[in-house]
Protein backbone atom coordinates (compact mmCIF):
# COMPACT_ATOMS: atom_id res chain seq x y z
CA UNK A 1 0.00 0.00 0.00
CA UNK A 2 1.12 3.51 -0.87
CA UNK A 3 2.48 6.01 2.28
CA UNK A 4 -0.77 8.22 1.18
CA UNK A 5 -4.04 6.66 1.16
CA UNK A 6 -7.83 7.74 0.39
CA UNK A 7 -10.45 9.16 3.29
CA UNK A 8 -13.92 7.68 2.31
CA UNK A 9 -16.78 9.20 4.14
CA UNK A 10 -20.60 7.84 3.31
CA UNK A 11 -22.98 10.59 2.93
CA UNK A 12 -25.93 8.71 4.43
CA UNK A 13 -29.34 10.66 3.08
CA UNK A 14 -32.48 8.52 3.37
CA UNK A 15 -32.84 6.23 0.53
CA UNK A 16 -30.42 8.20 -1.51
CA UNK A 17 -29.29 11.12 -2.94
CA UNK A 18 -31.13 11.24 -6.29
CA UNK A 19 -33.90 13.28 -5.86
CA UNK A 20 -36.48 10.29 -7.67
CA UNK A 21 -34.62 7.49 -5.57
CA UNK A 22 -37.89 6.87 -2.74
CA UNK A 23 -39.36 6.26 -6.11
CA UNK A 24 -38.19 3.36 -7.19
CA UNK A 25 -39.95 -0.07 -6.79
CA UNK A 26 -37.48 -1.26 -4.17
CA UNK A 27 -36.99 1.74 -2.16
CA UNK A 28 -38.74 2.52 1.39
CA UNK A 29 -40.47 5.66 1.67
CA UNK A 30 -40.40 6.06 5.32
CA UNK A 31 -37.11 4.67 5.83
CA UNK A 32 -35.79 8.07 6.83
CA UNK A 33 -37.63 7.65 9.99
CA UNK A 34 -36.30 4.12 10.30
CA UNK A 35 -33.47 3.56 12.76
CA UNK A 36 -32.76 0.17 11.24
CA UNK A 37 -32.04 1.49 8.01
CA UNK A 38 -29.60 3.49 9.18
CA UNK A 39 -27.83 0.77 11.11
CA UNK A 40 -27.60 -0.81 8.19
CA UNK A 41 -26.11 1.29 6.22
CA UNK A 42 -23.64 2.34 8.82
CA UNK A 43 -22.70 -1.32 9.23
CA UNK A 44 -22.25 -2.09 5.25
CA UNK A 45 -20.12 1.23 5.53
CA UNK A 46 -17.65 0.19 8.48
CA UNK A 47 -17.75 -3.47 6.62
CA UNK A 48 -15.93 -1.51 3.68
CA UNK A 49 -13.40 0.22 6.08
CA UNK A 50 -14.94 3.74 5.56
CA UNK A 51 -13.35 6.49 7.77
CA UNK A 52 -16.50 7.42 8.93
CA UNK A 53 -20.43 7.88 7.91
CA UNK A 54 -22.63 11.70 8.20
CA UNK A 55 -25.58 13.03 8.43
CA UNK A 56 -26.71 16.29 6.85
CA UNK A 57 -29.02 18.54 8.75
CA UNK A 58 -31.45 21.53 8.58
CA UNK A 59 -33.86 22.84 11.22
CA UNK A 60 -36.56 23.33 9.06
CA UNK A 61 -39.27 21.64 6.80
CA UNK A 62 -37.69 22.99 3.55
CA UNK A 63 -38.76 20.05 1.20
CA UNK A 64 -42.16 19.94 -0.31
CA UNK A 65 -43.72 17.06 1.31
CA UNK A 66 -46.32 16.67 -1.39
CA UNK A 67 -42.99 15.81 -3.60
CA UNK A 68 -40.78 13.74 -1.77
CA UNK A 69 -39.57 12.33 2.04
CA UNK A 70 -38.80 15.58 3.31
CA UNK A 71 -38.94 14.64 7.44
CA UNK A 72 -35.38 13.75 9.31
CA UNK A 73 -34.48 12.58 12.08
CA UNK A 74 -32.04 14.56 14.34
CA UNK A 75 -28.97 13.61 13.62
CA UNK A 76 -27.08 13.15 17.12
CA UNK A 77 -29.80 11.36 18.25
CA UNK A 78 -29.39 8.91 15.02
CA UNK A 79 -25.25 8.75 15.64
CA UNK A 80 -25.66 7.91 19.21
CA UNK A 81 -28.20 4.28 18.10
CA UNK A 82 -24.79 3.82 15.54
CA UNK A 83 -22.71 4.36 18.21
CA UNK A 84 -23.66 1.08 19.74
CA UNK A 85 -24.41 -0.32 16.72
CA UNK A 86 -21.10 -0.61 15.34
CA UNK A 87 -17.41 -0.58 16.71
CA UNK A 88 -14.72 1.57 14.56
CA UNK A 89 -16.95 3.82 11.91
CA UNK A 90 -16.49 7.72 12.44
CA UNK A 91 -19.92 9.39 13.26
CA UNK A 92 -20.42 12.90 11.84
CA UNK A 93 -23.36 15.30 11.88
CA UNK A 94 -24.43 18.67 10.59
CA UNK A 95 -25.33 21.22 13.53
CA UNK A 96 -25.73 24.71 12.79
CA UNK A 97 -23.95 27.73 14.56
CA UNK A 98 -26.43 29.91 13.60
CA UNK A 99 -29.73 27.93 15.74
CA UNK A 100 -27.71 26.46 18.26
CA UNK A 101 -25.75 27.74 21.71
CA UNK A 102 -22.26 26.67 21.76
CA UNK A 103 -22.62 25.23 25.61
CA UNK A 104 -25.69 23.04 24.30
CA UNK A 105 -24.09 21.91 21.13
CA UNK A 106 -19.98 21.73 22.41
CA UNK A 107 -22.32 19.30 25.31
CA UNK A 108 -23.64 17.36 22.66
CA UNK A 109 -21.04 16.31 20.62
CA UNK A 110 -18.82 15.45 24.14
CA UNK A 111 -21.49 13.10 24.99
CA UNK A 112 -21.58 11.49 21.70
CA UNK A 113 -17.98 11.37 21.67
CA UNK A 114 -17.94 9.55 24.89
CA UNK A 115 -20.43 7.34 23.62
CA UNK A 116 -18.94 6.34 20.74
CA UNK A 117 -15.07 6.09 22.19
CA UNK A 118 -13.63 8.84 20.34
CA UNK A 119 -15.36 8.67 16.89
CA UNK A 120 -17.76 11.76 16.79
CA UNK A 121 -16.94 14.39 13.87
CA UNK A 122 -18.87 17.79 13.90
CA UNK A 123 -20.08 19.32 10.32
CA UNK A 124 -19.86 23.54 11.03
CA UNK A 125 -22.64 24.42 9.09
CA UNK A 126 -24.63 28.52 9.44
CA UNK A 127 -27.64 27.35 7.60
CA UNK A 128 -28.56 29.29 4.47
CA UNK A 129 -32.35 28.88 4.32
CA UNK A 130 -34.92 31.55 5.55
CA UNK A 131 -37.37 28.57 6.61
CA UNK A 132 -34.72 27.96 8.96
CA UNK A 133 -34.36 31.46 10.42
CA UNK A 134 -38.00 31.63 10.73
CA UNK A 135 -38.28 28.55 13.19
CA UNK A 136 -35.86 30.75 15.73
CA UNK A 137 -37.54 33.66 15.67
CA UNK A 138 -35.72 35.55 12.71
CA UNK A 139 -38.00 37.39 10.38
CA UNK A 140 -35.23 36.68 7.78
CA UNK A 141 -32.10 34.89 7.15
CA UNK A 142 -29.14 37.06 8.86
CA UNK A 143 -26.81 38.03 6.76
CA UNK A 144 -23.99 35.73 5.00
CA UNK A 145 -21.33 37.73 6.85
CA UNK A 146 -22.97 37.54 9.53
CA UNK A 147 -23.79 34.12 9.93
CA UNK A 148 -20.01 33.67 9.62
CA UNK A 149 -18.91 35.84 12.61
CA UNK A 150 -21.10 34.24 14.78
CA UNK A 151 -20.05 30.96 13.40
CA UNK A 152 -16.48 31.66 14.22
CA UNK A 153 -17.06 32.62 17.69
CA UNK A 154 -19.30 29.70 18.35
CA UNK A 155 -16.34 26.75 17.41
CA UNK A 156 -13.99 28.89 19.44
CA UNK A 157 -16.26 28.76 22.26
CA UNK A 158 -16.72 25.13 21.83
CA UNK A 159 -13.13 24.16 22.01
CA UNK A 160 -12.39 26.16 24.78
CA UNK A 161 -15.16 24.31 26.37
CA UNK A 162 -14.19 20.53 25.58
CA UNK A 163 -11.09 22.13 27.03
CA UNK A 164 -12.35 23.18 30.10
CA UNK A 165 -11.70 19.62 31.77
CA UNK A 166 -8.28 18.30 31.55
CA UNK A 167 -7.24 15.30 30.74
CA UNK A 168 -6.44 14.73 34.12
CA UNK A 169 -8.86 16.01 35.91
CA UNK A 170 -11.38 13.15 36.80
CA UNK A 171 -9.55 11.49 39.61
CA UNK A 172 -12.16 8.66 41.43
CA UNK A 173 -10.46 8.78 44.27
CA UNK A 174 -12.70 6.83 46.53
CA UNK A 175 -10.72 8.24 49.59
CA UNK A 176 -13.02 11.79 48.45
CA UNK A 177 -11.77 13.06 45.65
CA UNK A 178 -13.42 12.71 42.46
CA UNK A 179 -11.81 15.64 40.80
CA UNK A 180 -8.93 18.08 40.55
CA UNK A 181 -10.94 21.30 40.75
CA UNK A 182 -7.83 22.88 39.73
CA UNK A 183 -7.95 21.47 36.26
CA UNK A 184 -11.57 21.84 35.71
CA UNK A 185 -12.15 25.61 34.35
CA UNK A 186 -14.48 28.37 33.93
CA UNK A 187 -13.87 29.70 30.48
CA UNK A 188 -15.34 33.46 31.16
CA UNK A 189 -16.10 34.17 27.24
CA UNK A 190 -17.60 37.50 26.41
CA UNK A 191 -17.85 38.05 23.27
CA UNK A 192 -20.26 39.30 19.69
CA UNK A 193 -22.51 36.44 20.02
CA UNK A 194 -22.08 34.66 23.53
CA UNK A 195 -21.29 34.91 27.02
CA UNK A 196 -20.50 31.51 28.31
CA UNK A 197 -18.82 31.18 31.64
CA UNK A 198 -17.97 27.05 31.62
CA UNK A 199 -16.83 24.80 32.36
CA UNK A 200 -18.57 21.62 30.55
CA UNK A 201 -20.65 19.21 32.53
CA UNK A 202 -18.49 16.63 30.65
CA UNK A 203 -15.01 15.61 30.84
CA UNK A 204 -12.85 16.20 28.00
CA UNK A 205 -13.80 14.09 24.81
CA UNK A 206 -11.78 10.98 24.09
CA UNK A 207 -10.59 12.84 20.82
CA UNK A 208 -9.38 16.29 22.60
CA UNK A 209 -11.92 18.05 20.12
CA UNK A 210 -14.68 16.22 17.89
CA UNK A 211 -13.42 16.07 14.18
CA UNK A 212 -14.45 19.53 13.09
CA UNK A 213 -15.79 19.49 9.33
CA UNK A 214 -16.89 22.56 7.27
CA UNK A 215 -18.89 22.11 3.77
CA UNK A 216 -19.13 25.52 2.90
CA UNK A 217 -16.63 26.93 -0.21
CA UNK A 218 -17.76 30.40 -0.24
CA UNK A 219 -15.20 32.86 0.61
CA UNK A 220 -16.12 33.30 4.32
CA UNK A 221 -16.41 29.44 4.25
CA UNK A 222 -13.37 28.65 2.97
CA UNK A 223 -11.71 31.34 5.55
CA UNK A 224 -13.64 29.20 8.38
CA UNK A 225 -12.38 25.90 7.21
CA UNK A 226 -8.67 27.20 6.34
CA UNK A 227 -8.74 28.00 10.58
CA UNK A 228 -10.87 25.06 11.96
CA UNK A 229 -11.84 22.40 9.29
CA UNK A 230 -9.53 19.13 9.40
CA UNK A 231 -12.17 17.54 6.97
CA UNK A 232 -13.63 19.65 4.37
CA UNK A 233 -16.73 18.47 2.39
CA UNK A 234 -17.06 20.12 -1.32
CA UNK A 235 -18.57 19.89 -4.94
CA UNK A 236 -16.71 20.61 -7.80
CA UNK A 237 -17.69 19.26 -11.24
CA UNK A 238 -14.32 19.43 -13.14
CA UNK A 239 -10.93 18.00 -12.21
CA UNK A 240 -9.45 21.40 -12.68
CA UNK A 241 -12.30 23.13 -10.55
CA UNK A 242 -11.35 20.60 -7.98
CA UNK A 243 -7.40 21.11 -8.26
CA UNK A 244 -7.91 24.43 -7.98
CA UNK A 245 -10.04 24.15 -5.18
CA UNK A 246 -7.82 21.99 -3.18
CA UNK A 247 -4.81 23.87 -3.84
CA UNK A 248 -6.48 27.68 -2.81
CA UNK A 249 -7.53 25.37 0.55
CA UNK A 250 -4.38 24.22 1.83
CA UNK A 251 -2.83 27.11 1.18
CA UNK A 252 -5.35 28.94 3.13
CA UNK A 253 -4.57 26.98 5.92
CA UNK A 254 -0.37 27.15 5.14
CA UNK A 255 -0.87 30.89 5.72
CA UNK A 256 -2.42 30.94 8.60
CA UNK A 257 0.50 28.35 10.31
CA UNK A 258 -1.61 25.08 10.26
CA UNK A 259 0.11 21.91 8.17
CA UNK A 260 -1.68 21.73 4.97
CA UNK A 261 -2.06 17.69 5.69
CA UNK A 262 -3.93 18.57 8.51
CA UNK A 263 -6.74 19.22 6.97
CA UNK A 264 -8.45 16.65 4.31
CA UNK A 265 -10.18 17.47 1.35
CA UNK A 266 -13.08 15.29 -0.01
CA UNK A 267 -15.22 16.16 -3.23
CA UNK A 268 -18.60 14.79 -3.23
CA UNK A 269 -19.34 11.96 -5.71
CA UNK A 270 -22.56 10.32 -6.61
CA UNK A 271 -21.73 6.62 -8.02
CA UNK A 272 -24.40 5.44 -10.80
CA UNK A 273 -22.59 1.65 -10.81
CA UNK A 274 -23.67 -0.69 -13.28
CA UNK A 275 -21.57 -4.43 -14.32
CA UNK A 276 -21.14 -3.00 -17.72
CA UNK A 277 -21.57 1.18 -19.25
CA UNK A 278 -25.20 -0.52 -20.71
CA UNK A 279 -25.82 -0.87 -17.39
CA UNK A 280 -25.06 2.36 -15.37
CA UNK A 281 -26.26 4.27 -18.14
CA UNK A 282 -29.68 2.61 -17.90
CA UNK A 283 -29.62 3.05 -13.97
CA UNK A 284 -29.16 6.46 -14.71
CA UNK A 285 -31.72 7.25 -17.17
CA UNK A 286 -34.47 5.49 -15.03
CA UNK A 287 -33.70 7.63 -12.14
CA UNK A 288 -34.20 10.60 -14.27
CA UNK A 289 -37.35 9.43 -15.81
CA UNK A 290 -38.89 9.47 -12.09
CA UNK A 291 -37.67 13.35 -11.60
CA UNK A 292 -40.64 15.20 -10.57
CA UNK A 293 -40.23 18.78 -12.66
CA UNK A 294 -42.05 21.05 -9.99
CA UNK A 295 -40.43 19.91 -6.89
CA UNK A 296 -36.95 20.26 -9.36
CA UNK A 297 -38.17 23.82 -10.72
CA UNK A 298 -39.33 25.07 -7.41
CA UNK A 299 -35.89 24.00 -5.54
CA UNK A 300 -33.56 25.61 -8.73
CA UNK A 301 -35.87 28.84 -8.34
CA UNK A 302 -35.03 28.82 -4.56
CA UNK A 303 -31.41 28.56 -5.35
CA UNK A 304 -31.07 30.68 -8.21
CA UNK A 305 -33.67 33.56 -6.81
CA UNK A 306 -35.65 33.65 -9.66
CA UNK A 307 -38.70 32.66 -10.64
CA UNK A 308 -38.70 29.38 -12.91
CA UNK A 309 -41.76 27.54 -14.78
CA UNK A 310 -42.53 24.52 -16.89
CA UNK A 311 -42.25 27.40 -19.99
CA UNK A 312 -38.78 27.44 -18.92
CA UNK A 313 -37.53 23.80 -18.70
CA UNK A 314 -35.83 23.85 -22.41
CA UNK A 315 -34.07 26.86 -22.28
CA UNK A 316 -31.38 28.30 -20.88
CA UNK A 317 -30.85 30.34 -18.02
CA UNK A 318 -31.78 33.85 -17.77
CA UNK A 319 -28.60 35.98 -18.75
CA UNK A 320 -29.85 38.50 -16.16
CA UNK A 321 -28.91 36.51 -12.69
CA UNK A 322 -27.25 38.19 -9.78
CA UNK A 323 -23.78 38.08 -9.09
CA UNK A 324 -22.61 36.02 -6.05
CA UNK A 325 -22.49 39.01 -3.82
CA UNK A 326 -25.94 39.61 -4.42
CA UNK A 327 -26.86 35.92 -2.84
CA UNK A 328 -27.36 35.50 0.76
CA UNK A 329 -28.13 32.27 0.86
CA UNK A 330 -25.79 29.02 -0.74
CA UNK A 331 -22.99 31.04 -2.66
CA UNK A 332 -20.83 28.83 -3.35
CA UNK A 333 -23.84 26.18 -4.64
CA UNK A 334 -25.38 29.61 -6.94
CA UNK A 335 -22.12 29.94 -8.27
CA UNK A 336 -21.42 26.16 -9.08
CA UNK A 337 -24.73 25.76 -11.23
CA UNK A 338 -24.35 29.10 -13.03
CA UNK A 339 -21.06 28.33 -13.99
CA UNK A 340 -21.74 24.67 -14.78
CA UNK A 341 -24.97 26.13 -17.34
CA UNK A 342 -23.01 28.57 -18.85
CA UNK A 343 -20.13 26.38 -19.61
CA UNK A 344 -22.21 23.38 -20.55
CA UNK A 345 -25.23 25.85 -22.40
CA UNK A 346 -27.26 23.89 -19.96
CA UNK A 347 -31.21 24.00 -20.99
CA UNK A 348 -33.20 24.29 -17.57
CA UNK A 349 -34.47 20.99 -18.09
CA UNK A 350 -30.92 19.31 -18.27
CA UNK A 351 -29.87 21.57 -15.27
CA UNK A 352 -32.41 20.05 -13.15
CA UNK A 353 -31.59 16.38 -14.31
CA UNK A 354 -27.76 17.22 -13.46
CA UNK A 355 -28.65 18.12 -10.15
CA UNK A 356 -31.37 15.62 -9.53
CA UNK A 357 -28.56 12.97 -8.51
CA UNK A 358 -26.70 14.83 -5.94
CA UNK A 359 -27.36 18.53 -6.04
CA UNK A 360 -24.69 19.72 -7.71
CA UNK A 361 -22.30 17.33 -6.63
CA UNK A 362 -20.32 14.85 -9.24
CA UNK A 363 -22.69 12.18 -10.74
CA UNK A 364 -20.28 9.47 -12.08
CA UNK A 365 -22.28 6.75 -14.00
CA UNK A 366 -20.07 3.93 -15.06
CA UNK A 367 -18.53 0.37 -14.24
CA UNK A 368 -16.84 -0.25 -10.64
CA UNK A 369 -13.76 -0.09 -12.80
CA UNK A 370 -14.46 3.23 -14.43
CA UNK A 371 -15.16 4.83 -11.01
CA UNK A 372 -12.14 3.26 -9.21
CA UNK A 373 -10.11 5.15 -12.23
CA UNK A 374 -11.70 8.19 -12.16
CA UNK A 375 -11.41 8.72 -7.84
CA UNK A 376 -7.69 7.76 -8.40
CA UNK A 377 -7.29 10.00 -11.03
CA UNK A 378 -8.27 12.71 -8.85
CA UNK A 379 -6.44 11.87 -5.81
CA UNK A 380 -3.44 11.47 -7.14
CA UNK A 381 -3.92 15.00 -9.30
CA UNK A 382 -3.96 16.73 -6.49
CA UNK A 383 -7.86 17.75 -6.90
CA UNK A 384 -8.83 15.33 -3.48
CA UNK A 385 -7.47 13.21 -0.58
CA UNK A 386 -10.40 11.17 -0.06
CA UNK A 387 -14.17 11.50 -1.11
CA UNK A 388 -17.48 12.19 0.56
CA UNK A 389 -19.19 9.25 -1.01
CA UNK A 390 -23.13 9.61 -1.94
CA UNK A 391 -25.04 7.10 -3.42
CA UNK A 392 -27.56 7.51 -5.78
CA UNK A 393 -30.00 5.00 -4.20
CA UNK A 394 -29.92 3.49 -0.28
CA UNK A 395 -28.99 0.78 0.51
CA UNK A 396 -28.20 -0.94 -2.88
CA UNK A 397 -25.49 2.17 -4.46
CA UNK A 398 -23.03 1.90 -1.02
CA UNK A 399 -23.31 -1.83 -1.03
CA UNK A 400 -22.07 -1.97 -4.28
CA UNK A 401 -19.37 0.67 -3.87
CA UNK A 402 -18.67 -1.39 -0.86
CA UNK A 403 -18.33 -4.49 -2.50
CA UNK A 404 -17.04 -3.95 -6.03
CA UNK A 405 -14.86 -0.59 -5.49
CA UNK A 406 -13.85 -0.81 -2.52
CA UNK A 407 -11.55 -4.27 -3.24
CA UNK A 408 -9.94 -1.98 -6.55
CA UNK A 409 -9.22 0.45 -4.47
CA UNK A 410 -7.61 -1.63 -1.89
CA UNK A 411 -5.46 -3.37 -4.69
CA UNK A 412 -4.25 -0.23 -6.38
CA UNK A 413 -2.90 0.52 -3.09
CA UNK A 414 -5.28 3.44 -2.36
CA UNK A 415 -7.41 2.36 0.49
CA UNK A 416 -6.93 0.46 3.83
CA UNK A 417 -7.71 -3.31 4.46
CA UNK A 418 -8.35 -2.85 7.32
CA UNK A 419 -9.06 -0.15 10.79
CA UNK A 420 -5.99 0.25 12.14
CA UNK A 421 -6.93 2.91 14.75
CA UNK A 422 -9.97 3.04 17.25
CA UNK A 423 -10.51 6.68 16.88
CA UNK A 424 -12.21 9.05 13.61
CA UNK A 425 -9.00 11.04 14.15
CA UNK A 426 -6.86 8.09 13.93
CA UNK A 427 -8.70 7.12 10.62
CA UNK A 428 -8.10 10.53 8.96
CA UNK A 429 -4.39 10.45 10.13
CA UNK A 430 -4.68 13.60 12.92
CA UNK A 431 -3.13 14.08 15.94
CA UNK A 432 -5.23 14.55 19.35
CA UNK A 433 -5.67 18.44 20.44
CA UNK A 434 -3.31 19.56 23.12
CA UNK A 435 -5.49 20.99 25.71
CA UNK A 436 -5.16 24.93 26.49
CA UNK A 437 -5.27 24.75 29.68
CA UNK A 438 -2.57 22.63 30.21
CA UNK A 439 -0.34 23.99 27.58
CA UNK A 440 -0.34 27.15 29.65
CA UNK A 441 -0.19 26.05 33.27
CA UNK A 442 3.22 24.17 32.01
CA UNK A 443 3.99 27.28 30.71
CA UNK A 444 3.73 29.36 33.59
CA UNK A 445 5.65 26.87 35.31
CA UNK A 446 2.41 25.89 37.44
CA UNK A 447 1.28 21.84 38.09
CA UNK A 448 -1.62 22.09 39.62
CA UNK A 449 -2.58 19.99 42.86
Amino acid sequence: MTERTMHLNAFLMNVGHHEAAWRLPQSDPAANEDIRHYIELARIAERGTFDSVFLADSPALRTDVGQRPATQLEPTVVLAALAVATERIGLVATASTSYNEPYNLARRFASLDHISGGRAGWNIVTNATAEAAHNFGYDELPSHSERYRRAEEFVEVSQRLWDSWEDSAELGEKSGAWADTDRVHEIDHRGEHFAVRGPLNVTRPPQGHPLLVQAGSSEDGKNLAAAHAEAVFTAQQTLDEGKAFYADLKDRALRLGRDPETIKILPGIVPVIGDTEQEAARREVELAEHVVHGYALQRLSDTLGVLLTDSDLDRPLPKDLPGEDGIETAKSRYTLIVDMARRDNLTVRQIIHRLSGGRGHRTIAGTPEQIAETLQHWFTSGAADGFNVMPAVLPEGLESFVDHVVPLLRERGLFRESYSGLTLREHYGLSRPANRFTRDRRAAGTSGS
